[in-house]
């Protein structure tokens, strides 16, 4: 059975944010595969035009025999038992799952885009990425992790956050 890396960036501003975070984690690692290797907690103000709750965010890395649709299906079913969805896009929620990379495959369809079409540009992605793996190369723009962090343009910088 052949096995994939896939990096996933689990987000949430709503309830208890790391313990939904911890949740989630067990259950991709029930339902995806092992994780390999898990960043940070990063807090970060939101992004969109939607008055709402700073975030807590942290990538992981999962060894999967899973193809891309089938992660993606797992996904929304871990981000569904954790509350109820958000109500408009970029909007308050308990959970939220984004595919970043799977391998170093490009896939695009209506319901799905690998790599994540916006990671480079949100430092709130880039910088758990950076320290989990600074040396993996996007597949499409042939940067490192670390050189588009220092790259980014985002004004908004994502914190490390210690629960208090």
């Amino acid at each position: 059975m052949e096995r994939h890396r896939i990096y996933l960036l689990l987000g949430s501003n709503l309830g208890a944010r790391q313990k939904t975070m911890e949740s989630a984690l067990r259950r991709i690692e029930e339902r995806l595969g092992p994780v390999k290797a898990v960043s940070s907690y990063y807090h970060s103000k939101p992004w969109g035009p939607v008055e709402q709750p700073d975030f807590l965010n942290r990538v992981l890395l999962v060894e999967t025999a899973a193809l891309p649709e089938e992660v993606l299906r797992i996904t929304q079913e871990i981000e569904a038992a954790a509350g109820p969805p958000k109500e408009r896009k970029w909007g308050p929620r308990h959970l939220d799952i984004d595919i970043l990379f799977y391998d170093d495959l490009r896939w695009h369809s209506e319901a799905l885009k690998i790599p994540h079409p916006e990671l480079h540009k949100r430092n709130f992605t880039l910088r758990p990425l950076a320290e989990i793996a600074p040396d993996l190369v996007h597949p499409v723009l042939k940067q490192s992790m670390s050189e588009l962090l220092k790259r980014s343009p985002d004004p908004e910088n994502a914190e490390p956050w210690n629960e208090a």
